[in-house]
């Protein structure tokens, strides 16, 4: 009985052991890439990175205001295609999925989820640049909208399946309608896992570079119509960071690490935002 016991908790131990190793290096690549963008970038931080424009070769400083801005546009503009449809369509196969339809459905979302991101970038070129004759905002939109939606139908999909029944049940035997039970009951219970789907999708689009090489193109100057060419952080980390400037070089590190910090600051604002408001709700 003593050696049956202690053999149990000598293999407790070691799958705790495991488990706390397996997350050590699962950490230490996340923090290794923190830190080499921080020390590679950080010292091209400064008050003109986010006022200046980028400055021609040959000269020192600049910015990237632009870009920055023109990242947050851009990834709005996608989010705006992406969420409502993504968010719905989860909602579908979920509550209303038990048909030959949703199944295809289903099984298409998977497939588009799997297209590399530069496919999505032929498709918005061939649709939208193509017909409007130049490159455009709109056009970035379009194509960072098309790669966020079958993660988040997905995301949605699941994390609503996670709800129990009962919950379904005790709603409708209430006498409340199947429309306000999965809008007010479903989905706010499964928010929380939803809202990951959806900052996932946008840390995917806000870091997309090949779409936008084929749809908003780029722009050194200030630009906020939608119908013109628009500049984005990837872009410009992906031309300066293969230049042979070291000026270049740093602020394509400085752009990463703004990158980062913006996909970071954006999922806790709206993690806190959301869970205040619930809490709100039930007080």
């Amino acid at each position: 009985m003593t050696f049956h016991f202690a053999y149990r908790t000598a293999k407790s131990l070691m799958m705790y052991a495991l488990c706390g190793v397996s997350v050590i290096v699962a950490l230490v690549p996340l923090v290794m890439i923190f830190y080499h963008t921080v020390s590679m970038g950080g010292s091209a931080i400064n008050l003109d990175f986010f006022t200046q424009l980028p400055k021609p070769v040959g000269e020192t400083g600049g910015g990237l205001a632009n870009a920055i801005v023109g990242t947050m546009i851009l990834v709005g503009l996608g989010s705006l295609i992406g969420l409502p449809v993504g968010v719905l369509g989860g909602i579908y196969l979920a509550e209303y999925g038990n048909n030959p339809f949703a199944t295809a459905v289903r099984f298409m979302t998977d497939v588009l989820n799997g297209v590399p991101s530069i496919v999505m970038g032929v498709v918005a070129y061939t649709l939208v640049v193509v017909p409007m004759k130049h490159f455009s905002a709109y056009a970035g939109g379009v194509a960072l909208g098309i790669l966020m939606i079958p993660m988040i139908t997905r995301t949605t999909e699941e994390m609503l399946k996670i709800v129990p029944r009962s919950y379904r049940e005790a709603a409708l035997a209430l006498g409340i309608p199947q429309w306000k039970t999965t809008l007010r009951i479903v989905l706010r219970t499964g928010l929380g896992g939803v809202i990951t789907g959806i900052m996932l999708a946008v840390a995917r689009a806000a870091g997309e570079t090949a779409p936008l090489l084929f749809t908003a193109l780029n722009n050194r100057f200030w630009n906020l119509s939608f119908d013109q060419p628009m500049a984005s952080l990837t872009v410009f980390i992906y031309n300066y960071g293969v230049s042979p400037y070291d000026d270049w070089i740093a602020q394509a590190w400085a752009g990463a690490l703004v990158l980062i910090t913006l996909i970071l600051v954006l999922s806790v604002a709206v993690r806190f935002a959301t869970r205040s408001a619930f809490r709100g709700g039930d007080a």
